[in-house]
């Protein structure tokens, strides 16, 4: 049994990001609700318990508050922003709102004899998000950090081993945010740093045979980082039983279906690859709003799937490569719906399985591209560029042709290979097929030809990203040659906008 780090959600946006920080430190984390009863949380034996950040001002009638008796548990706590603000609140100090308000990056001196910040540089950059502050703290606290307009940026009771920040030390923002969550874990709750991938891997294996027994499982094999990983971790798990369905819905990106049939075919697992673009592009013939697409995509595979599993006699189980993002921007775990996944949402009730199988469904990217690799996955796959379940589909803005998927991918292969020449790429890059057309000229003709939207992006866990600044010399070479090689694209324009605003896919 692995030490635990329970993390009470109070509605942060960042929750994620504390599990992920958490994990890479060595500990295993597991987010829960923060009106979990107290019982349940003390019967996790947690070493440690960590409040997250939320929108909402805990002086205010309604908003989340947790149960006093957490406090009595004899087990450390930290609170991030809102967290930290509960903790002064419930145990006796003052919270009020700020006659300032404070956002983004901030200089921050800390008390670097408070055990968060033991080897920290005494003055730091860290993010600040806050509209109200503390301006008491309860008996037995003591102040540990400050800003020019927050007096308390941070706070701790050695005693009692309850201590807060202002700030948000998950994110990158912050220059020393994940030594400050180290030493909680270290320096406080008495870590072991027994969590790890190899640790994670035995235990998923385990599950599996498990829950599965001497069933079948089928897989929806799309040839992604997510859903590779989970068909290696399977074929391992259990060997012969496994059932890899590659469905090809006309949406993939050139020549991925020679590669995937080729890399999965070293596996111990059967693979059927299925003819199905007349079917999909059918489905979609019309369809122009993003979230119809992934629905209908997400409803089609589920009935290919189901339609598959009864002509090969499959009882069993289906399985689902869904990792943690998908679940969150699916609205799953009260969060809002940003955008469905074909894997979470869409899907029908009656899939005729025993039960799903998803093994990777708590794990970040770069969680799962490190199982990837210790599964023996080629680079090629393990490090493949994302691709969304519904592929092109929602690369081409507007209703999907074959047509338009055809100027996608072969615009799509330019970008790849010039960005992919790269010695430091992009953490994702791809191109868009917009619904814009505009005026041209080649020779001594006018043209009235498609925009092409080119995206790159950085990122360490695709919850925000920024845009990645390439060189004007790359750029100008693949708008080059794509409005030079590919008919029917005519503009070529670089999207330089954040996650957030806007989300890493268009659609």
């Amino acid at each position: 049994m692995n030490q635990t780090v329970v993390i009470l959600d109070f509605g942060g946006q960042y929750k994620e990001l504390i599990a992920r920080r958490v994990r890479e430190c060595g500990v295993y984390s597991e987010i829960i609700p923060y009106d979990t009863p107290t019982d349940e949380i003390r019967a996790k034996k947690p070493i440690g318990i960590i409040f997250t950040g939320g929108p909402n001002s805990v002086y205010l009638d309604g908003s989340p508050k947790c149960d006093t008796a957490l406090f009595g548990l004899g087990v450390p706590v930290m609170g991030i922003c809102y967290g930290a603000q509960l903790i002064a609140h419930m145990l006796g100090g003052s919270v009020s709102p700020c006659k300032k308000s404070e956002y983004g990056k901030t200089l921050c001196e800390v008390d670097t004899g408070c055990v968060l910040f033991s080897g920290i540089d005494k003055k730091q950059k860290v993010l600040m998000s806050h509209t109200d502050m503390i301006t008491s703290l309860p008996a037995g606290f003591f102040n540990a950090a400050h800003t020019k307009i927050c007096p308390c940026a941070a706070f701790a009771c050695d005693e009692k081993r309850i201590y807060g920040v202002q700030f948000h030390p998950e994110v990158e923002r912050s220059e020393h945010g994940t030594e400050v969550i180290r030493n909680f874990l270290y320096g406080v709750c008495g870590a072991k740093g027994d969590y790890s991938m190899e640790d994670y891997l035995a235990r998923q294996i385990k599950a599996i045979k498990a829950q599965v027994g001497s069933k079948k499982v089928l897989l929806g094999l799309s040839g992604g980082v997510d859903s590779s990983v989970a068909a290696a971790m399977l074929s391992k798990a259990i060997p012969g039983q496994l059932v890899c369905v590659y469905i090809d819905h006309g949406f993939m990106r050139k020549d991925e279906t020679e590669t995937i049939k080729k890399t999965f075919s070293q596996f111990d697992l059967d693979l059927i690859a299925i003819d199905a673009e007349a079917e999909f592009l059918g489905a979609l013939r019309g369809v122009t709003e993003p979230e119809q697409k992934r629905k209908i995509i997400g409803a089609e595979f589920a009935r290919t799937f189901e339609r598959e599993a009864r002509s090969l006699g499959i009882d069993g189980y289906l399985a689902q490569g869904t990792i943690y993002p998908d679940v969150v921007e699916s609205g799953k775990n009260k969060s809002a719906v940003i955008k469905s996944h074909h894997n979470v949402g869409g899907l029908p009730e009656e899939l005729g399985f025993l039960g799903v199988v998803e093994p990777l469904k708590y794990l970040f990217k770069d969680e799962v591209r490190r199982l990837g690799k210790m599964l023996g996955l080629p680079d090629e796959i393990v490090y493949r560029q994302p691709f969304p379940g519904p592929g092109l589909a929602i690369r081409v803005i507007g209703e999907v042709t074959k047509e338009k998927l055809d100027i996608l991918r072969s615009a799509d292969a330019i970008v790849r290979h010039e960005i992919g020449k790269m010695k430091r790429r992009p953490d994702q890059y791809f191109c868009v097929l917009t619904d814009t057309k505009s005026v041209g000229v080649v020779g001594d003709f006018r043209t009235y030809d498609y925009t092409l939207a080119l995206r790159a992006v950085t990122t360490s866990d695709f919850m925000t990203c920024e845009f990645a600044r390439l060189p004007y010399s790359l750029i100008s070479t693949i708008s080059t040659r794509i409005t030079n090689e590919v008919r029917g694209v005519g503009r070529v324009v670089y999207d330089v906008t954040g996650k957030p605003p806007a989300t890493v896919e268009w659609e």
